[in-house]
């Protein structure tokens, strides 16, 4: 029996797109409907039963003065880590950019610096922040001491601790943020820099408004979303340097998950915490898109 033409076309696109889909369907759809389930329950890792609880965990979490510091200090984590690694990792990327063409051997060195933070595992790269940071025998507080200044226990006083990690944040998103920028560099047209010369935009700064940050848009758009959602899950540094303390003064939504989940089994809270985290996860990229990709030109 031969089939129609629509009929091989559908089985074709469903051999094509069904395993896919089947992917997307068992890791990541049928996942998130089970913890958004999960989190209007009471349910523990190993229970045989459960009671339905509605909003109660979500109720929980922000009234509680230990899930509303996981959820301000997030905020206030990702309000530091975002503008500041995409704003260095542009000027980054523009300064190794317009070295290339005088120095490229020295501008490869340093792209293999800035990159070496992302190819390094963000564990080791704590390590060596706790060792550089300690009070006493880190390199950093020796040298504040050589010259004279305050030696702040960076890692343990409530008041300081969430901005060393968002500073260590940072340094970890430059290098990357760095290459997407590069790229983007390389592929604006070497035509539009002498016409803007041409119209009078001479100088380095009028060329890089008119030229360079315009051709820039879909690239920093990605980037800044890229950035935001490395910026939303951090863990890495939490669980390693700080462990949420002191008096959970760097304590995070993922961590906070993590605590909860794995350590106290409390899987309906834990799945809670989540969906809250998809929340300003969603919420944050539908901002990004609305506001930047009004201003983006794509090429």
């Amino acid at each position: 029996m031969r089939l129609s033409r629509s009929k091989r076309e559908g089985l074709t696109d469903l051999w094509l797109a069904g395993p896919a889909t089947l992917a997307l369907l068992a890791f990541i759809f049928i996942p998130v409907a089970i913890v958004a389930v999960l989190s209007f329950t009471n349910y523990q890792f190993g229970a045989l039963t459960f009671d339905w609880t509605g909003f109660d965990n979500y109720i929980a979490l922000f009234s509680s003065s230990v899930g509303r510091r996981a959820v301000t200090n997030t905020l206030i984590y990702v309000a530091i880590v975002i503008p500041f690694s995409v704003g260095f990792g542009l000027l980054v990327a523009v300064g190794l950019y317009q070295m290339t063409q005088w120095a490229p051997r020295w501008s490869n060195v340093f792209k293999t610096i800035y990159f070496l933070p992302v190819a390094a595992t963000l564990v080791a790269m704590s390590v060596a922040w706790q060792m550089v940071l300690h009070p006493s025998l880190g390199i950093v507080n020796q040298a504040l001491f050589s010259a004279g200044l305050p030696t702040p226990s960076w890692l343990s006083d409530r008041s300081l601790v969430l901005y060393t990690l968002a500073m260590i944040g940072v340094w970890q998103s430059i290098g990357y943020n760095m290459v997407l920028f590069l790229a983007g560099l390389a592929a604006i047209p070497a035509e539009l820099y002498d016409a803007a010369e041409v119209d009078g935009a001479g100088g380095s700064w009028s060329r890089f408004w008119t030229v360079t940050w315009p051709m820039l848009g879909p690239t920093t758009l990605f980037v800044m979303v890229v950035t935001a959602t490395n910026a939303f899950r951090v863990f890495e540094t939490v669980a390693t340097m700080t462990k949420g303390g002191p008096a959970f003064a760097s304590d995070t939504l993922v961590y906070a998950l993590y605590r909860e989940g794995f350590v106290y089994f409390k899987a309906g809270y834990a799945s809670a915490i989540t969906m809250v985290f998809f929340a300003f996860l969603l919420v944050l990229a539908v901002i990004q898109f609305r506001v930047v990709a009004r201003r983006v030109h794509y090429r």
